[in-house]
């Protein structure tokens, strides 16, 4: 715990009413360290978008006067550290997404293997089918290696951390409220195992309890960590459907997995698969689907932020691998050609059906032929290049 004088100037921040992770971010970079935005003057503050001439003097005044005391007594009885964005044990992951949070509270660790990790979301209120579904596909995909990441929620959160944990692998829970109190209250005992085999996550003060407003900021966490999204779950209104938003926004891969048809638990899944997410129906159509698309995309983004790595670390591994040469083009017919030849850099599946003026649905059969011909790949965020 000796660190914490280190990150004084970022917990005061964090603990100031009504700051936030974008007007924090937008004091960071405007003053460059959090000691120097402390010491802002009202008029140095009225130079940031978003602080007006009312809230300039009192956010100065609160700036001073915030006293970091109690919440470092709270880290302390709880065991947990605070992670500021740039520092070591910092996700590199989530370091990449935009506006990432400016500091992360930890009970457990982060590790490397981390990287490697699939967020498994869905309702509180599930079935039996979608607790079973939750339930095989972390347990398949802590053994081939992944991590599980959730919120903690009740219904598919829980068994998804619960199968993890009993397969033997690493999860990471992300909470909306602080660590000094888990919520739901019947988690706790979830809570200190996935503490003490993976890591609790927030970006919210100790004593802060969850409110409605702060789980979808909280699923952007989830989905920033994550690999790729699976929903398992979730009706017309899931909360979970926000995390495949974040996903697709943060160039994750969206995976759902399909229920009946006239089923409402699962009328939000069956929305995300008309819309372009992948359909899964186990563990190995993920690790399937993830060669190959979100190994590139997700490497580049899992880079430490702020020119923290060390230069020491470096290896030869870190040269640009040999570009194969090309495939050969597989025999195409014309509809398929003429998507083909669109596709001479990475396109955005809208652009093309613009560009083209083809339905959206003739162009997903197309895309889809030629993705079974191994002629073009998806890419995370429903862009297509060729192979």
């Amino acid at each position: 715990m000796s660190t914490f004088p280190d990150f004084a100037d970022h917990l005061a921040l964090a603990l100031v009413p009504g700051l936030g992770p974008k007007l924090t971010a937008a004091l960071l970079e405007r003053f460059g360290s959090p000691a120097a935005a402390r010491r802002a003057t009202a008029a140095e503050l009225l130079q940031i978008p978003h602080i007006g001439e009312k809230l300039a003097p009192s956010l100065a005044a609160a700036l001073r006067a915030v006293d970091i005391g109690p919440e470092l007594d709270l880290l302390t009885r709880h065991d947990v550290r605070p992670v500021p964005l740039g520092f070591p044990g910092y996700p590199p992951p989530l370091a990449a997404v935009v506006a990432p949070p400016p500091l992360l509270y930890f009970r457990g660790e982060w590790a490397d293997a981390d990287r490697n990790a699939i967020g498994i979301v869905g309702s509180r209120g599930c079935t039996a089918y979608g607790r079973r579904m939750a339930e095989q596909l972390a347990r398949d995909l802590v053994r081939a290696g992944y991590t599980i990441v959730s919120g903690l929620a009740r219904g598919i959160d829980g068994a998804a951390h619960r199968a993890a944990l009993d397969a033997g692998g690493r999860t990471i829970a992300v909470l909306a409220g602080g660590l000094s109190s888990i919520y739901p209250p019947e988690h706790a005992d979830l809570a200190d195992s996935v503490a003490k085999q993976g890591a609790l996550v927030t970006e919210t003060p100790m004593t802060v309890a969850p409110q409605p407003g702060m789980f979808p900021a909280r699923n952007r966490i989830i989905s920033g960590l994550s690999r790729a999204i699976i929903v398992v779950e979730a009706n017309a209104k899931s909360g979970a459907l926000i995390t495949a938003t974040h996903a697709g926004e943060q160039g994750r891969e969206v995976f759902a997995v399909p229920g009946a048809v006239d089923s409402a638990a699962s009328a939000g899944c069956l929305e995300l698969i008309r819309k372009g997410a992948r359909l899964v129906r186990n563990a190995d159509d993920v690790i399937e689907d993830l060669k190959g698309i979100a190994t590139a995309e997700y490497g580049r983004a899992a880079v430490p932020a702020r020119g923290h790595r060390d230069e020491a670390t470096r290896s030869e591994s870190d040269a640009p691998a040999p570009v194969p040469p090309p495939a050969p083009v597989p025999q195409l017919d014309p509809a398929q050609q003429r998507v083909y030849d669109a596709l001479a850099a990475k396109r955005h599946a809208d652009e093309l059906a613009r560009e083209l003026g083809i339905p959206a649905g003739d162009l997903a059969r197309a895309l889809m032929q030629l993705e079974l011909k191994k002629a073009v790949r998806r890419l995370p965020g429903n862009y297509y290049e060729r192979r």
